[in-house]
Formats: structure tokens, C-alpha cells, sequence
């Protein structure tokens, strides 16, 4: 019934062996082929990019993608487990600029769009095989031949029905704004994009003077970190509350006007100036000033003073220097005042021929030779260096700037009680993240940017007359065929962009184009349930089953990321939330607390790990670690080692103990089984019972950092206590002693 344990296999070699036979019998497929039929559990898994290797985060996320619906399997659930794999946007077209030695936009429509989207196509896979290797040994359980794939048309048609039905609802615009953006990649970020990567900085930190018109000696003092933005510059403002002061400067002998509440800062002593006048900033109002450079002295409604409640005494002078191509306020307060943009940057943040000093130089370059330009004016009073927390691209891991960007919005801000109310249906693990961190940020939601200026994207299916306007939204692909009278094979830009048809506006004789921009991938991401089911042109039945999700699991980071946007889209187009369950894990560090790095060799890895410790191991130390409490883990190789020691090792001696003495007795459960009533025998089966009806109550409850203490005090009771203590039963000859024997098999069987 037996067989003896070779005691010189190795945990990995026994997973092996383990894998083998999976593969073989084809062990996932059958548990999928006997459950298909009962009521399914629903599980959505967030795509990642295959532009690189699986790490350690990616590891943790797959491990609790897997014990969560293998649980469910085992309680009679069909668990439909399909991998995807996240295809466009910038990490891929970042990796293929570099490797087709493209610098920016420029040199990639020189190349052509074709060759770089089909560069993107035949490179996005690159690891796919390498994932798929790591991904099995594992464990995990995934059906990686029926995968999806967002860069697919049938996933790519479903997200153009996603927006169609956005667009019907009137929730889609176009604007100006002031948005993140990544030069380097020449397109607009989403808030949430460039909030995830801040790093300390210095930057300059000077204050100007702006000459009154009309006074030959009064002067505005405003200050900025951002030299650059100065040629910009069309206008000043007050806070309408904040008092003011006109002082005489005693060493040069002129007058500044600044905020009471900043003289301090300016001023090191006040024998250094006169008080002259007191005014609140309301005063202010209207006063003109003289253009700090020429570029666009003739800028209708410009160079005055404005009011705003947004001006603060914390930092500068109290008068706020206004770029309104550069500044969220700085747009909003001007733009009410009739005070149009400029822009004197090109796509890649280079100053145009509209400012010829620097044309040619990148904004942030330009910083040193604009402000010793003011200085030799004598304009610029004050200069020093400030440290502040700064957003970088994530992608190119270059400084974003803020500018005015004409781009498609999705309007979310009038919606936020209704994401706020759905996202009180969702059960969260841990508690917190979803009532604080998550519910904070919807609290405070704004429209969200869904365009970018880029090329390997799914596009965005509006195509408007440039002679009257109109503009034609297509939901599939039928649509276009139908407008367009040609055959849709792919849905890239490449592909998609040559399409036009006549205007279908009465009366217009014009020309429908595509508008150039593609979606930011987060809109496919969110638009995952739809894309991987091709909903609603196939698989309706099914989708409706399982939506809303019953499970998903992703890292804290995607709070803003992820979560956020399939609860957007789930709620406009469904009002309700897209999962029901998540568990939210936090950030493997190294040892040293520092990021992972393969540069500084600072981890173990995971390789390396499973070939030593065993993958069972590794699982156990990561779901038995804070990282699932969306709190951030050291990993610590002697972690492993000390859950090898402690559970796996202990554990796999109590079944060998079993088996040696089984076959030595001769034991067999079909004939010899019998119920003991021996007390530590039914102590250790009510322990057993107990721990299942834990593991139960947290698995249902997804707090799955609490099942493994459990099932780690049990294997404590059952090896430390229960055989132990019951060795003598094992060991005895005498006769009379075979009903003790059976009682002691049958309890460890």
C-alpha cells in the first residue's frame, strides 16, 4: 500500500517529479474538465508585461493567484484561470526606440510607423517562454494556451465597444489641460502614472522683479523653481486676502511689493528696509507690468496683476509668477481672465524659433542661461538651490514637466460618490487600503486622461471632418467596414489610420480622418473583463456569470493603477464595481530594506531559490510574511531556510514516521482502518477539525496570513506533541497491543 521514501531527495527534485506528473496527466485540465459544469468562481489576472523578466513581486501576485482558486476548485468551484499578457504602451515602444536606435516622435515617423509597430508586435513576447517556465515551477496553475492578449483585434474590438458605450453616455471630451508629461516619450501621463515615481531633487530657487509700467522704481518680487517657464510667463497673482506691503529697498533705492508674511525671507534684517505702504492683495488687482522678456510683449490681456484664493505666504514672495502652459493654476486662473496659452516648447520640450536665444535647447537645459540673462538685467535679486520630491517618467525615469496638452478626457469628477458608494461593495484585504488609501482617492478623482501621442496602442476610434466637425465613434469593427467599405484585419494605427470615408453629416462634403492619439493602456487594462471574454460580440452568457469578478490580487501600487480603473469603467458601464474580492500585496524590498536591483546583485534569485529551498518554501515564507498585509517584506534568504527547518522539514518527517511504520506493520487502511478511542488520538483529529474550520473561515474571508500559523501550529501539535507522545504505541511488540497499533495508523493516516 506503501512505498518507502528515498530519503535522499531534495524538496525541489520532489517538486519535479511533482511537475512531471501534472504535465503528464494533465492534472489542471482534468480539474477544470470535472468541475465545468458547477458554479463558477469567477478570477480576473491584472496582464503583466512580458518586456522583461519575473521577479519576486510577480511571484508573490502568481502565489496568491493560485491558492485562492485552487481553494475554490477544491470546493467544487469551476475556476476558468486564463493569463494575459499586457502588449502596448510605453515599455515596449521605450525597449524598441532603443533598439532600433530611434531617438523621439521625429525620427520614429521618419522611420515609419509601420516598421516601429511591427518591431513592437514581434518584440512584445520577447520572455513569454521564460515567464511561462517560472510561472510553472511555481506551482501555479494557469491556462497559459488559451491566454489573451490585449494587442489581439478581438480584445482590441471589445475595448472600441468600451468606449463607444462611454461615448453615448456623453462622458468623453476634448480639452486643453495641464498634464504630466513625459518629453522624452512626447506624450501625456494620467495623474496616477506620475505619482508613482518621485525622486528628491535640487532645482533653482530665485526671485524676480517685475517693473510696474509706468514707474521708473517700483517693482513686483515673484519667485520660482522653475527658470524655464519664465519667457511663458503672461501674467502675476495676489492671493485677494494676503496683506501686502510696499517697502524701500535701502541698498538699492527702489520699491518692492511683497507679502508681509515673506519679508523675513527676503529681507535677513529690517534696518535693510523701509515699511512704506500696507494693502491686501485685492489692491493689486489689474496693475500692469513690463514683460520680463519680448517674446510675446503684444499678448492680448497679459502682464497684470490677477487675484486668486490659491496663492499661499508658505514659500516665495506671495506674488506667484503665471506660465499658463505650465501650471494647473496658472491655466485655470488666466484662462478666466482671457489670457490665451503659449507654449514656446516643441514635443520634445525644446524651445521653438518663437524664443530664438534658446531655440533648440531643452527647457530644463536652458535653466543656466536664462537666469544669468536676468541677472545681467538686473531682474533676478535672489538665487539659491532647493531639494523637493519631484515626478520622474516611470518609463525613461527622466523629470516630467506640467503643460498644456490638447487631449480626450473621460469625465469622472461628477461620479465620484458612485465610485465612492461601489467601492464600498468590494471586500478588501487588508481593510484599509480600500477604505483609506483607495476611498481617499476616489474621494478626490479627476477626468481622466485617456489619450496619448503615441503609436503602439489600441486606437481611439473617433473619426471627425475636419470641415465641419462631425465626428463618427465606431463600437466594432462592422461599424468601420460598413462606414469605409474596406476590410478590417488589425486594428493598429498603422493599419487603421489610412481609413477615411466621406462625412456623414447632412450637407458636408468633407473627409472623416482618424484623430491620431491611442489609448493609454490603463483604459485597456481596466477594459480587461470585456477584452479577454471578447464581450459583447461573443461569450455574453459567460461574461454575465462571471462579472463582477469574484477575486482578484495585485499590488498596492495599483490602487491607482489597476483597481482604479476597472472600477471606473465597471461603474459607468454597469454601475457596480468590477470584483468583489481583492487581497492587495505591498513591496519585496531586499534584505537591506533597499529596492531590488540586479545591478547592485542585492537578492537571491528566485531560480536559485526554488532550486534550493523548493518553491513550496518560498511560497510559504512570502503568504506567511506582512507583504500580504499590503506592508512591505525584507526577503530574507534565511526566511526560507527557517520555514524549511520549522514546517516543510518536521512535516515531511511525521509521513515518513508513517510510512516507515505502516509498512512495517504491515498496515493497511482498506482492512485495518479503525476508530480510536484513544484521548490523544481524538485530540489530535479535533485539532485537525479545528484547523479545517479555520482554514476555512480565512481562506472564505481571503485573509490568507492567517492560515498559515494555523497550519503551522498544527504541524507543531502533530509532531512535537502528538507523535511524540505516541511513539511507544508505534513501537511495541507485546501482544494484545495490534488494536493500539491500528488506533495510532489509522489516526496519522
Amino acid at each position: 500500500m506503501f512505498r518507502r521514501i528515498d530519503k535522499k531527495m531534495t524538496f525541489p527534485e520532489m517538486e519535479r517529479t511533482i511537475l512531471s506528473l501534472w504535465e503528464k496527466e494533465k492534472v489542471f485540465e482534468a480539474s477544470l474538465e470535472k468541475t465545468k459544469k458547477n458554479k463558477p468562481f469567477s478570477f480576473y489576472d491584472g496582464p503583466p508585461f512580458a518586456t522583461g523578466l519575473p521577479h519576486y513581486g510577480h511571484l508573490l501576485a502568481g502565489t496568491l493567484k493560485d491558492i485562492v482558486p485552487r481553494y475554490w476548485t477544491m470546493r467544487g468551484r469551476y475556476v476558468e484561470r486564463r493569463f494575459g499578457w499586457d502588449c502596448h504602451g510605453l515599455p515596449i515602444e521605450k525597449l524598441v526606440q532603443d533598439e532600433l536606435n530611434l531617438k523621439g516622435t521625429p525620427e520614429i515617423l521618419k522611420a515609419g510607423i509601420d516598421k516601429f509597430n511591427e518591431t513592437c508586435r514581434s518584440s512584445v513576447l520577447k520572455y513569454a517562454d521564460a515567464w511561462r517556465t517560472t510561472v510553472t515551477r511555481m506551482g501555479r496553475f494557469v491556462d497559459f494556451d488559451n491566454d489573451y492578449k490585449t494587442m489581439d483585434r478581438p480584445f482590441m474590438e471589445s475595448v472600441w465597444w468600451v468606449f463607444k458605450e462611454i461615448w453615448k453616455k456623453g462622458r468623453v471630451y476634448k480639452a486643453h489641460r495641464v498634464m504630466p508629461y513625459s518629453w522624452a516619450l512626447t506624450t501625456p501621463l494620467s495623474n496616477f502614472e506620475a505619482n508613482s515615481n518621485y525622486k528628491d531633487v535640487q532645482d533653482p530657487s530665485i526671485t524676480i522683479r517685475f517693473k510696474v509700467a509706468g514707474k521708473s522704481d517700483e517693482y513686483l518680487l515673484a519667485w520660482t523653481t522653475t527658470p524655464w517657464t519664465l519667457p511663458g510667463n503672461l501674467a502675476l497673482c495676489t492671493g485677494p486676502d494676503i496683506d501686502y506691503v510696499k517697502v524701500k529697498d535701502k541698498a538699492q533705492n527702489v520699491y518692492y511689493t511683497l507679502a508681509e508674511a515673506r519679508l523675513s525671507a527676503v529681507y535677513k534684517k529690517a534696518d535693510d528696509y523701509e515699511l512704506v505702504e500696507k494693502f491686501k492683495g485685492s489692491a493689486l488687482k489689474n496693475t500692469v507690468y513690463e514683460p520680463l522678456f519680448p517674446y510675446f510683449k503684444d499678448h492680448p490681456n497679459a502682464f497684470r496683476v490677477l487675484n486668486d484664493a490659491f496663492v499661499s505666504t508658505e514659500d516665495g514672495t506671495g506674488i506667484v509668477h503665471m506660465a499658463p502652459a505650465y501650471g494647473e493654476d496658472d491655466y485655470r486662473i488666466c484662462k478666466a481672465e482671457g489670457i490665451d496659452i503659449v507654449d514656446p516648447l516643441d514635443i520634445e520640450a525644446k524651445f521653438t524659433s518663437a524664443v530664438p536665444e534658446y531655440e533648440g535647447q531643452h527647457c530644463k537645459a536652458a535653466d543656466k542661461a536664462i537666469m544669468q540673462r536676468l541677472k545681467s538685467e538686473g531682474k533676478l535679486i535672489h538665487q539659491s538651490t532647493i531639494v523637493h520630491s519631484y515626478p520622474y517618467c516611470d518609463r525613461s525615469d527622466t523629470p516630467l514637466i506640467y503643460r498644456a496638452i490638447e487631449a480626450w478626457y473621460v469625465r469622472v469628477e461628477d461620479m465620484r460618490d458612485e465610485l465612492v458608494a461601489n467601492n464600498e461593495k468590494i471586500h478588501w484585504v487588508p481593510e484599509y487600503v480600500g477604505s483609506k488609501r483607495f476611498g481617499n482617492w476616489l474621494k478626490d478623482a479627476k477626468d481622466w486622461n485617456i489619450s496619448r501621442n503615441r503609436f503602439w496602442g489600441s486606437c481611439i476610434p473617433l473619426w471627425i471632418c475636419p470641415d465641419c466637425g462631425h465626428i463618427e465613434c465606431m463600437g466594432s469593427i462592422e461599424e468601420l467596414e460598413k462606414l469605409s467599405g474596406k476590410k478590417v484585419t488589425d486594428l493598429h494605427k498603422h493599419n487603421i489610420d489610412p481609413i477615411t470615408f466621406s462625412c456623414t453629416a447632412k450637407g458636408c462634403k468633407g473627409t472623416m480622418k482618424r484623430t491620431p492619439e491611442v489609448f493609454d493602456c490603463w483604459f485597456e487594462s481596466g477594459a480587461m473583463p470585456y477584452g479577454q471574454q471578447h464581450y459583447p460580440f461573443e461569450n455574453k452568457e459567460q461574461f454575465e456569470l462571471g462579472f463582477p469578478a469574484d477575486f482578484i490580487a495585485e499590488g498596492l501600487d495599483q490602487t491607482r493603477g489597476w483597481f482604479y480603473t476597472l472600477l471606473v469603467l465597471s461603474t459607468i458601464l454597469f454601475k457596480k464595481p468590477a470584483f468583489k474580492n481583492v487581497i492587495v500585496n505591498g513591496l519585496i524590498l531586499a534584505e537591506d530594506g533597499k529596492k531590488m536591483s540586479k545591478r547592485l546583485k542585492n537578492y537571491p534569485a528566485p531560480e536559485y531559490v526554488m532550486e534550493n529551498y523548493g518553491a513550496d518554501s518560498l511560497r510559504m515564507y512570502l503568504i506567511n510574511s506582512p507583504v500580504v498585509r499590503a506592508e512591505d517584506l525584507k526577503f530574507s534568504e534565511a526566511g526560507i531556510k527557517e520555514i524549511l527547518k520549522s514546517v516543510m522539514i518536521p512535516f515531511w518527517n511525521a509521513y515518513n514516521f508513517f510510512v516507515e511504520y505502516a509498512i512495517t506493520d504491515n498496515w493497511n487502511p482498506e482492512k485495518d482502518h479503525i476508530t480510536s478511542c484513544n484521548e490523544l488520538d481524538r485530540w489530535i483529529l479535533s485539532v485537525q477539525q479545528s484547523l479545517i474550520k479555520e482554514v476555512n473561515i480565512q481562506m472564505e474571508s481571503y485573509n490568507l496570513y492567517k492560515v498559515v500559523p494555523a497550519v503551522v501550529d498544527f504541524v507543531e501539535d502533530l509532531t512535537n506533541w502528538y507523535i511524540r507522545r505516541s511513539r511507544g504505541r508505534f513501537w511495541s511488540d507485546a501482544k494484545g497491543d495490534w488494536k493500539a497499533k491500528q488506533e495510532c495508523h489509522s489516526t496519522l493516516y
